[in-house]
């Protein structure tokens, strides 16, 4: 990658150089284990004239979304929080019977059966086939596309304009910034509001979140860099909410620029945060790789010392974060012999790279382990809840990021 995807300059300096992995939601079916399977380079920049943090557009949206494996509502955490957001944004925007929602990568409905159940008139737009089905058979109204000013535009004459556009954790999926930012301003009203939510990067850095860099991921926004890709497209931030979803993130309110009015304190503060983190200068991007290297480094400490002393490690959870960790830190089935997964769609599957077996929740209570790596480490809250029954063996809980903590569980 030679120039930046959103402002076009070539002062690129790196951030962290992960190596090569595998598309992270690449699971392999059994008879795809003696295959080649390609890995591709993953290395963060950040664009010091713009200041986004972006990888290479190597893996294209099409090859990772036509199907994926992927479900938002086996989170119940996640279901509650878009639950939550509907509740709230019905009321803060005042949506009533005639209003009009659309949701960006609406995924199995997770979010617009909340909006369905109010009676208020939406459409998803997904453009992975399967999950979408599952939408529709959940009776959530959705478009199988890709976003583009096209598609905006498209969706708009048919349905009319959108009083809210949601856009939860799809705009960092995107290498097409701009085109992708056009399709948003296409979709909403001249006087609607558009929300997005994506991972905030002065999170990713001060909590060493690094395993959310994957192919998926194209880039990583500060409120600052986010400011300038959403004025790319027609629009304008007016306010900023931090959020603890994916251990970090912010919810940006924008409006088309004609209709925007004057930022909030809140945005206003966050951008102060951003600058006195140092996240306008290279200083701030500096230490991060080092920090990167000792959570891999005290992981594999831990799982080596573990195998050693004839102690057992099983992982919960097969998320794609999992799988950049997994990788990075070159753990196999020696030292994990499985992970488990409530998603159905990924048992009897491995993950990528590391080909570790994925396995029904159930197994855990069969085999007793001494440890369960937690590789969904964003969902702590939940997960010691729903995996308190592993107190009834003596066994602990272990949290790779943002540094390596075990934890004795209590029911």
């Amino acid at each position: 990658m030679t120039r930046c995807r959103l402002c076009g300059s070539a002062a690129l300096a790196s951030v962290v150089d992960l190596g090569a992995t595998p598309p992270c939601e690449s699971f392999l079916a059994a008879d795809e284990l003696d295959r080649p399977e390609p890995a591709y380079p993953l290395h963060l920049r950040v664009c010091t004239d713009c200041w986004l943090a972006q990888i290479p557009p190597l893996v294209t949206p099409e090859e990772t979304f036509t199907e994926y494996a992927y479900f938002s509502s086996y989170s119940t955490s996640w279901v509650e929080h878009a639950r939550t957001f509907v509740a709230d944004a019905v009321r803060r925007l005042d949506l009533g019977p005639d209003a009009f929602v659309t949701e960006v990568a609406s995924n199995d409905g997770y979010l617009l059966r909340h909006v369905v159940d109010r009676g208020i008139r939406c459409l998803g737009i997904e453009p992975s086939a399967n999950v979408g089905a599952t939408a529709r058979e959940a009776g959530v109204p959705t478009l199988t596309a890709f976003l583009s000013p096209d598609t905006g535009a498209a969706v708009r004459a048919e349905h009319g304009p959108a009083d809210l556009v949601v856009a939860n954790n799809v705009y960092a999926h995107i290498p097409d910034v701009v085109g992708f930012t056009e399709g948003l301003r296409a979709l909403v009203a001249d006087d609607g509001w558009v929300s997005i939510e994506v991972q905030h990067l002065l999170t990713l850095i001060e909590q060493n979140q690094y395993d959310t860099i994957y192919h998926e991921h194209f880039q990583y926004y500060t409120v600052a860099s986010a400011i300038r890709a959403l004025a790319s497209g027609g629009l304008t931030l007016v306010d900023v909410e931090l959020l603890p979803t994916h251990g970090g993130s912010v919810r940006l309110w924008a409006r088309p620029a004609e209709a925007a009015g004057e930022p909030t304190q809140r945005v206003l503060d966050v951008l102060a945060r951003e600058k006195a983190a140092g996240l306008q200068e290279l200083s701030g991007y500096t230490e991060f790789s080092a920090r990167v290297a000792k959570v891999r480094r005290d992981l594999l400490r831990f799982l080596i010392e573990a195998a050693d002393r004839g102690e057992t490690v099983v992982g919960y959870g097969a998320p794609g974060k999992g799988n950049t960790l997994l990788n990075h830190c070159g753990i196999r089935p020696d030292l994990l012999p499985y992970t488990v997964d409530r998603n159905p769609y990924k048992h009897g599957r491995f993950t990528p790279g590391t080909r570790i077996p994925i396995l029904p929740p159930e197994q855990i209570a069969v085999d007793r382990p001494d440890y369960v790596l937690v590789l969904p480490w964003n969902l702590r809250a939940e997960l010691v809840e729903q995996l308190a029954f592993v107190h009834a063996w003596g066994g602990r809980l272990v949290f790779p990021i943002p540094e390596l903590s075990i934890v004795e569980v209590e029911r």
